[in-house]
């Protein structure tokens, strides 16, 4: 699943690709095959050991995973009121049967095991999202406000008068306008407008932030993010820590970009709109979120009059239809020796939009069945952000793919950052060179400044989003713990946007509104750190890969398009799954144990001179 809305800019940022029911489940992708009879209150033999009960969840927690997995496609790909409450009734057996095991699991507590029983007891505490209060009534409440909201979001649309008729707009239209224009009225109408859709939803997220932390409460949790923090194999709070630690080796290259980008702006829009060293007005960012900035690339291009590195117009010119896009990303992975996807992929996939049918165009990548039922869910436009996107999905389809004999309590990545990262690694690969190979691209310049074009194109898109990636689950674990009051969700909301993107709000905004919601993950309840982790591991693969490959020379430079040696390293790794810590995976793949920013440092050397220059008398940083 993207982090965004399913388009985005090449070697930027392919970002998640999960199934919804992801969100509701805690995996990375909707799963299984099968129906099972056991029922949540089925009772356990007393004589059974940690082994036999581990193994006897694994099968009936598979076949609930499955129905869920196959009521949340139907809903995602067609919604209406029908399909949300078989999907809400699906997410209910699920959260049952998730508490009744969590609770029969304390039994084994100090009982001495094997390091894999005990792993996936552990998983299995946190094999949610949306952990369900005992309460039947409250657990049945809560399933129906995740599907509501996920409905909610999907069908989404911003309705006005247009000379005397009523018009709406979808989100991929709404961010058509973002991404393209610079009317600076059509911009803050398309920003405003798509808000329009979130108010409705606060009360819902509010009850449903009171139902989850009840369920993270009886599974011995202070609160939901807690929970979620302590996904990481390190304590939650050592996880903040580390990832602050993250965050502050990336801060001062963000902080350069958004210096330049924000004097580029107010040379545009006037310094009145975009003070030279203020903040920078969310609408004018090109995306509808302000998290990746690729689409202002035409204003802040280093050096123009070079050959462009967008290959749009290259694929329209071919005639290049969407399944031939995925065909394409397809032939990479294929390339460094992994399997071709199987041909259910082919039949199964929603690769355009339907013209009769709400769907959820958020990209995102499923294995339905559990079985390597390999599908992406897209509305696939003819770009080149869409190629890059579907590269990153297929990412996902083939970690799937590797660790599909696993338990299904293993059939996830080291860690949700991993799962996201896969894909952005293999988008990285996604160079000049490697798109003039395959007839995309008619030149290919290695001049210092196409190689400064590039970088910016790249950052604007990868670097631009790390503090995003970063304040979406600082507000949610204030909303959790409680920091944030629910009548201050939209204050806090911009407070945090403001202090870590240095971005705010155009207009005026108000607890009448409800901001975070207009962002799929927040009714999708999808945890957000993955993004940012992904952000940052995606260049400590790259890194270890383009060693694998023989290649020598800059980062930046490199494509392990072909390469046999790093696709056997990528393999070993993806097929661990989540059977081991995270450390030990990110070890089988880069040889280190620790994330580190170092290898995303070193592929923008280029550009982070460059900007240092421009910057040179400049006033950067900013006042939240």
């Amino acid at each position: 699943m993207k982090p965004g809305h399913g388009i985005l800019s090449l070697s930027f940022s392919l970002a998640t690709r999960v199934a919804p029911v992801a969100a509701a489940f805690g995996a990375t992708a909707a799963c299984g095959s099968g129906v099972v009879t056991a029922t949540p209150d089925q009772s356990v033999s007393h004589g059974e050991d940690a082994a036999a009960f581990v193994a006897r969840v694994n099968t009936e927690l598979r076949g609930h995973w499955i129905a869920a997995s196959r009521a949340a496609w139907t809903n995602a790909t067609d919604i209406t009121d029908l399909h949300a409450k078989a999907e809400a009734e699906a997410t209910e057996r699920v959260l049952a049967y998730l508490s009744a095991a969590i609770k029969e699991a304390e039994r084994f507590e100090g009982t001495v095991m094997d390091d894999a029983t005990a792993r996936q007891l552990k998983l299995l505490r946190l094999a949610t999202a949306n952990p369900a209060p005992d309460d039947a009534g409250k657990r049945a409440e809560l399933a129906q406000i995740v599907a509501e909201l996920q409905s909610m979001y999907g069908k989404g649309k911003y309705c006005r008068l247009e000379d005397g008729r009523e018009r709406c707009s979808d989100l991929g239209e709404l961010s058509d306008v973002i991404s393209s224009s610079r009317d600076q009225d059509k911009l803050l109408d398309a920003w405003t407008g798509w808000r329009k859709i979130a108010p409705p939803m606060r009360a819902k997220y509010q009850r449903f932030v009171e139902l989850a932390n009840e369920g993270a409460r009886e599974v011995g949790y202070a609160d939901l993010g807690q929970m979620w923090r302590d996904g990481y194999d390190m304590s939650p709070e050592a996880f903040e820590a580390d990832v602050e630690r993250l965050w502050h080796q990336v801060k001062p290259m963000y902080d350069q970009l958004h210096c330049h980008v924000r004097a580029v702006l107010s040379a545009r829009y006037g310094p009145d709109v975009v003070p030279p060293s203020g903040l920078i007005p969310a609408h004018l960012l090109g995306n509808m979120w302000a998290q990746e900035w690729g689409n202002v690339y035409p204003l802040v291009e280093p050096h123009a009059g070079l050959p462009s590195i967008d290959v749009t117009a290259a694929l329209q010119r071919k005639g290049m239809t969407s399944v031939q896009m995925v065909e394409q990303a397809e032939s990479f992975f294929v390339s460094l020796g992994l399997d071709p996807l199987p041909p259910t992929f082919w039949e199964r996939s929603m690769f355009d939009k339907p013209r009769d049918k709400d769907v959820v165009c958020h990209a995102s990548a499923w294995d339905v069945e559990y079985s390597d039922d390999l599908r992406i869910k897209m509305c696939i436009k003819i770009n080149m952000e869409d190629l890059v996107t579907i590269h990153h999905e297929l990412g996902h389809n083939y970690y799937f793919h590797a660790y599909k004999d696993l338990p299904p309590l293993f059939q996830n990545g080291a860690h949700d950052g991993f799962h996201e990262g896969i894909g952005d690694t293999l988008a990285l690969s996604v160079t000049p060179q490697y798109l003039h190979d395959i007839g995309l691209l008619e030149m290919v310049s290695n001049e210092p400044k196409a190689v400064i074009n590039k970088q910016m194109r790249d950052a604007l898109d990868k670097v631009a989003f790390l503090p995003f990636g970063l304040l979406v689950d600082r507000w949610r674990w204030d909303v959790f713990s409680g920091k944030i009051k629910p009548e201050n969700y939209n204050m806090a909301w911009w407070e945090l946007r403001r202090t870590y993107q240095g971005v705010r709000e155009p207009v005026a905004r108000t607890e009448q509104d409800f901001d975070p919601g207009a962002k799929f993950h927040i009714p999708g309840n999808t945890p957000y750190s993955r993004y940012f982790l992904a952000r940052v591991l995606q260049f400590q693969f790259h890194e270890a890969l383009c060693r694998a490959s023989g290649h020598e020379g800059p980062l930046h430079t490199c494509s392990i398009f072909g390469s046999k040696e790093a696709g056997a390293k990528l393999q070993a790794m993806l097929a661990m799954g989540a059977s081991r810590p995270w450390p030990e995976a990110l070890e089988a793949v880069a040889g280190t144990r620790e994330m580190d920013a170092g290898a995303l440092i070193r592929y923008f050397e280029p550009l982070t001179g460059w900007l240092a220059e421009q910057n040179k008398g400049r006033t950067c940083g900013w006042q939240p």
